[in-house]
């Protein structure tokens, strides 16, 4: 850390951190949920839009691992989160134009290629402030929560009535924020690894079967809710509900999001990590089931989404938990960088590719069935898992 900077973990820090979340998932909000429909309103067909939403992911394969691996060398992880804020709010204006599918294409690749990484380097740097303290991080990562609980609603209620025309200036607004905010934080640094110190191979916990049994429900896990990212926007939207409906669907799995995380500190105790594992993957195979099965009521749709709190929100952080656990130290950045690749890149792009060409085939419903099946094989990774580790105790309480 800088001379003179507060003591890491310190309030002002944590509301910085807060304040990112806030502003990077205000972005998320309106752009993940609206980006199908906005790529529906240009006349693209659905796999030419599954494509270009696999933009996002395949940026995920790479970007992630090497930011993560730049800022373990340098511990500069603030200075490469305001790097990539601000190319991808240069990136975002070429929305703007119109170019056809590999214009847009070639956006999407340069923009994500720089949000893609933010959120691992932010994790990075949130894991040491908190210091293993489960539920200070889940106060500030509900502000994330509460920023794309904003957005999805509010959006939706702008594009139901001006149309997704204005989908661009929302772009560069919000990633506008997104850069104030990374402008704002406080210039926390690890130390600098000394140039003829070697580097901490990762190799050795890549082999450690536990390690392997995690990232392999992580995977599975993911992969399987893509079914929900990529296309619930456009599920719903084929049932005939409005724009503003589909905006507050999303905005009830936010709102159950935001719950989980301001209570997490109280239930992540109870169970040790590896069962909490398992049981977000019982759930996410509920989800999926409900969603592709009784779509057309709005009650069951209402269910499924509240669902999120524990198919997405407790897995997340019992995810970090974990990658903090098998990846300390000089390990943290790469770690939280393949947490990254394996879940929200490869498993994005097979999520969203497969999910786009079953969808185009078979409809939505064989869709969402082969996500039940997929978070099914994820419970049984992660029951193996605690398997492996049968003294495993709980988490520590906040």
């Amino acid at each position: 850390m800088s001379g003179g900077a507060p003591a890491a973990g310190g309030r002002g820090h944590l509301l910085a951190f807060a304040a990112l979340s806030a502003s990077y998932f205000a972005h998320i909000g309106f752009f993940n949920p609206y980006l199908p429909l906005w790529l529906k309103d240009q006349g693209l067909p659905i796999f030419t839009i599954s494509l270009l939403a696999a933009v996002q992911s395949f940026t995920r394969v790479f970007a992630p691992y090497a930011w993560g691996a730049l800022s373990d060398h340098t511990g500069e992880r603030v200075r490469l989160l305001r790097i990539s804020a601000a190319i991808a709010l240069a990136a975002s204006f070429g929305l703007w134009f119109q170019g056809g599918a590999w214009w847009i294409a070639l956006v999407l690749l340069v923009l994500f290629t720089h949000t893609s990484s933010m959120m691992g380097l932010t994790e990075a740097a949130m894991a040491h402030l908190v210091a293993g303290d489960w539920g200070r991080y889940g106060r500030i990562r509900l502000w994330g929560s509460a920023g794309f609980l904003v957005t999805v609603f509010v959006a939706g209620e702008w594009f139901e009535r001006f149309g997704m025309r204005h989908f661009p200036m929302w772009a560069g607004a919000t990633l506008a924020l997104v850069l104030f905010a990374a402008w704002r934080l406080p210039d926390v640094r690890e130390p600098r690894a000394p140039a003829h110190q070697a580097r901490v191979p990762i190799g050795p916990v890549l082999r450690d079967p536990a390690v392997r049994w995690f990232l392999s429900a992580l995977c599975l896990h993911v992969t399987a809710h893509f079914a929900v990212y990529g296309f619930l926007s456009l599920y719903l939207d084929s049932l005939g509900y409005s724009k503003g409906m589909i905006g507050f669907l999303w905005a009830v799995s936010v709102l159950a999001e935001v719950v989980w995380f301001f209570g997490q500190g109280r239930f992540l105790s109870r169970l040790p990590m590896e069962r909490w594992l398992w049981v977000c993957g019982a759930f996410g195979v509920a989800r999926m089931a409900i969603t592709g099965a009784a779509g057309q009521w709005v009650w069951a749709i209402l269910l499924a989404q509240g669902l999120h709190a524990l198919s997405f929100a407790a897995h997340h952080t019992t995810c970090i938990a974990l990658v903090t656990r098998y990846f300390p130290g000089r390990l943290r950045g790469r770690g939280q960088a393949l947490f990254t690749v394996v879940g929200y890149g490869i498993g994005g792009v097979a999520g969203v590719l497969a999910g786009g060409a079953l969808a185009s085939r078979f409809g939505f419903g064989i869709m969402f069935g082969a996500a039940a099946l997929l978070c099914a094989l994820a419970t049984g990774c992660a029951w193996r898992l605690e398997r492996l580790q049968p003294s495993a105790e709980p988490a520590a309480a906040p």
